[in-house]
């Protein structure tokens, strides 16, 4: 198996197998496993877990959680038709290859580029820096 995804965490997937109360039901991307091949699409697949108290802070109970799903099973839901999709790959403008939905030909951009790098705490040493002129 490729070690590879096409699908990234942040994504919309569409499940395209399954029964009934599953195929055609929407998520986001949670956590993927490219080891496995597979993603953790949220408020899909969920099971209950019985788990036993640890501590005072961690009581037990039944607790769902989702669990995954082999990518396989899900498609790419495209932001610009709205449709699932299969992904190509097209040369940037950057020269990186960034991901192109087959139907409609748009360029679907990563969450990752889309955020703000985050600010580098540079207070607490200028702080410091003062404190110690002093």
């Amino acid at each position: 198996m490729s070690n590879k995804l096409e699908i990234k965490k942040g994504d919309l997937v569409e499940v395209i197998v399954g029964g009934i109360e599953v195929k055609g039901k929407r998520g986001k991307v949670l956590a993927t496993s490219p080891k496995d091949g597979k993603v953790v699409v949220e408020g899909l697949n969920m099971v209950k877990r019985h788990t036993k108290p640890r501590s005072a802070q961690q009581p037990g109970g039944i607790v769902e959680k989702a669990r995954p799903i082999d990518v396989s099973n899900v498609m790419l839901v495209c932001p610009a038709c709205d449709k699932a999709t299969r992904i190509g790959h097209v040369l940037g403008e950057n020269g990186k290859y960034v991901r192109q939905c087959k139907k409609c030909g748009a360029v679907i951009v990563d969450r990752k580029a889309d955020e703000k790098p985050k600010a580098k705490a540079t207070k607490k040493k200028s702080a410091k820096k003062s404190e110690s002129a002093e």
